[in-house]
C-alpha cells in the first residue's frame, strides 16, 4: 500500500511540474498555393505579451536565432531563403550587442516550386523565447504542412 502511496504522490509531482513550463510561443502552420507549380509556407509564431522571439538573423556570441530546416523532398523545391518581416532591433546587454527579435507574433513564409499537385512540407524549427527577466531553453519542433 505504501508503494502506491507513494507512486502516486510522485505522479501528482510530475504532473504539478509540468503544468509549471512555461510556454509563451504558440506555433501554427499553412500553405497557399500561389499558382498551378508554386506555393507558400507560413509558419506562425504567436507570442505572449512581454515575450520575445529571435530573428534568423543574430549574429555568433548571441541569443540563439530561429533556425527552420525543411527536409528534403522530390515534390517541391525551395526557392530562395525563408523570408521574416524587418525585426525591432535593440541592444541586449545579457549579450552585449543588438539583437534582432519579435514581439507578439512573426509570420515567416517560404516559397516552394512545387513538382506534384499536392505534398507535405516537413522540418523542424528551432527557436528560443525571452523576456526582460529570462530566457527559456532553445526548442526544437517538428513541423508538417500539408500543400493542397
Amino acid at each position: 500500500m505504501k508503494k502506491i502511496l507513494t507512486a502516486i504522490i510522485v505522479l501528482l509531482g510530475a504532473v504539478q511540474i509540468k503544468a509549471q513550463i512555461l510556454q509563451p510561443v504558440h506555433w501554427s502552420y499553412a500553405a497557399k498555393k500561389t499558382s498551378p507549380t508554386e506555393a507558400v509556407v507560413f509558419i506562425k509564431a504567436n507570442i505572449d505579451e512581454g515575450w520575445h522571439v529571435y530573428s534568423q538573423y543574430v549574429k555568433d556570441g548571441g541569443p540563439v536565432k530561429t533556425t527552420i530546416t525543411f527536409s528534403p523532398d522530390k515534390t517541391y523545391a525551395l526557392i530562395d531563403k525563408t523570408i521574416e518581416p524587418k525585426p525591432i532591433t535593440r541592444m541586449e546587454k545579457v549579450f552585449s550587442m543588438e539583437v534582432g527579435f519579435f514581439e507578439k507574433s512573426v509570420i515567416f513564409q517560404q516559397k516552394i516550386k512545387l513538382k506534384t499537385k499536392q505534398t507535405t512540407v516537413n522540418g523542424k524549427l528551432e527557436y528560443m523565447t525571452c523576456n526582460d527577466k529570462q530566457c527559456l531553453p532553445p526548442e526544437d519542433i517538428d513541423f508538417s504542412i500539408p500543400v493542397k
